[in-house]
């Protein structure tokens, strides 16, 4: 009776150990190679540019209409200095003109946005184009000129 007790086979605490570890330098390499900061980052930073062709797209297609001119979406800034996009004091709203029929909403920044402010810059340059810019972007600004 004692030899049976004897011939069972189980793991040694090395072979568990070994284990372990491996199963942990895999999971180390799978988390380096993802790296889902920077494709969050990444995700963000899509999400800025095509809300910036958005809103570029709405003011391109208001001020093409007969009668619209830049003058009827509020007082813009002439570039490099840029006016905020939002419903607060001092900033440009743009929902007013372009809401619903151009665009269905004005968008929002997706990290640093408000109630009141979209996170989003807009500009007039000197020879007259617009200029849409998200200065929140996380690894330089993104803008678009039209």
């Amino acid at each position: 009776m004692n030899n049976r007790n004897k011939t069972k086979k189980a793991f040694t605490l090395i072979e568990v150990l070994v284990v372990i570890a491996l199963i942990g330098f895999l999971a180390a390499i799978t988390i380096i190679a993802i790296n889902p900061a920077k494709n969050f980052q990444d995700a963000r930073n899509t999400q800025r540019r095509s809300d910036v062709t958005q809103i570029l797209n709405a003011v391109t297609q208001y001020t093409t209409q007969q009668g619209n001119t830049l003058s009827g979406l509020g007082t813009i800034a002439t570039c490099p200095t840029t006016t905020n996009i939002g419903t607060a004091v001092g900033m440009v709203n743009l929902g007013t003109n372009l809401v619903p029929t151009y665009v269905v909403a004005i968008p929002n920044d997706p990290s640093i946005s408000t109630v009141t402010d979209t996170g989003y810059d807009i500009c007039l340059t000197t020879g007259g184009r617009v200029t849409v810019s998200a200065p929140g972007g996380e690894s330089a600004t993104i803008s678009v000129s039209r």
